[in-house]
């Protein structure tokens, strides 16, 4: 197999557009589109055409630096290391190094790529997989991180049965309506948490009961669940276990508060602590980006069980706009930037 297109020598000579920031800071301050050097790849990387990127919330976090153990995690203490915004991708392989063998040039493939607000990005193979024909190229880049993170939410740490009472909190954002369907295709009965504005569609997604949290409270009437999984809520611990059958499990997956140290995460510090003293599973999350879960997503995406939900595309030169869509907490389902 060809191990790339071109001389990587010249590489750097080739530019394209790319959304950068070179401080933290919101949206409207500090990105924006610039002129600048196409990614080298290494020897076990992919050198992506992006034709598409998701926007999902870590978008947010890695752009503002906060909360502050972000930037101790890596990403940069005083500015961000990585200048250009974007993880969740689609895209054709443009080129490979020498060590990769799971992907060749011309794959159209999905998954994580770090940088992917630009015409070109550099990818690991084992973070993608090849992109289903029936799979539009929008509807792929939002399952990256999205999907992802449901599935192993719903599947690894709820472990998600036949016949469960399953409950979503913020079920109509990003994650919440992959993680509705997705607990339908493990047989669950799901209830989903939204806004008024949002219930029809959080049902047309397969939830078998919606509340609005505006009107209603969850575990109102007595009604218990065997699973919560908690996307879009800052809701305290206790009153979650309030909700939880007397064995059920928790999983946090999100909750932001604005607090610049912990931003709501303290919820999943404090869970797991407080399940060594009761019969419940309370615990936080984080996803573990992979191909060959990619690879279970893109087979219920093909059966029909799972439907990717874009609210609004939006082009590579209003990336920003896109953030901050997101951030006001106005999208239904993913919203997508074309490049």
């Amino acid at each position: 197999m060809k191990a790339a297109t071109q001389d990587r020598s010249t590489d750097e000579q080739v530019t394209m557009q790319a959304i950068v920031q070179d401080d933290y800071g919101s949206a409207e301050d500090v990105l924006r589109l610039e002129q600048i050097s196409r990614p080298a790849f290494g020897d076990n990387e992919v050198l992506l055409r992006v034709r598409a990127a998701g926007v999902d919330r870590g978008v947010w976090h890695l752009m503002t630096g906060l909360p502050f153990p972000v930037r101790f995690a890596g990403y940069g203490i005083r500015a961000p290391k990585t200048r250009v915004r974007g993880r969740e991708v689609a895209g054709r392989v443009e080129a490979v190094g020498s060590a990769v063998s799971t992907l060749a040039v011309g794959d159209e493939v999905f998954g994580v790529a770090e940088g992917a607000f630009a015409g070109y990005a550099c990818g690991q193979p084992g973070k993608l997989t090849l992109r289903p024909a029936n799979l539009p190229v929008e509807q792929a880049a939002t399952v990256g991180v999205s999907a992802l993170t449901a599935l192993q939410a719903i599947r690894d740490r709820g472990h998600v049965q036949t016949g469960q009472h399953v409950l979503v909190i913020g079920a109509s954002g990003g994650v919440g309506t992959f993680a509705v369907q997705i607990a339908k295709a493990y047989g669950a009965e799901v209830t989903g948490v939204c806004s008024a504005a949002k219930v029809d569609m959080v049902r047309s997604l397969g939830a078998d009961h919606v509340i609005d949290y505006t009107r209603d409270e969850i575990g109102a009437g007595g009604r218990r669940y065997d699973v919560i999984i908690d996307i879009g809520g800052n809701r305290p611990l206790r009153h979650l276990r309030g909700a939880l059958s007397p064995r059920g499990t928790l999983v946090i997956v999100g909750g932001e508060t604005g607090g610049r140290w912990l931003g709501g995460f303290d919820r999943s510090l404090r869970a797991p602590v407080l399940s060594l003293f009761v019969r419940q599973r309370l615990g936080g999350f984080m996803c573990s980006e992979n191909a060959a879960d990619l690879l279970v997503l893109a087979e219920l995406i093909e059966s029909g069980k799972v439907r990717p939900v874009i609210d609004r595309t939006f082009p590579l030169s209003e990336a920003a706009a896109a953030v901050q869509y997101v951030q006001d907490g106005l999208a239904r389902g993913k919203v997508v930037v074309t490049v």
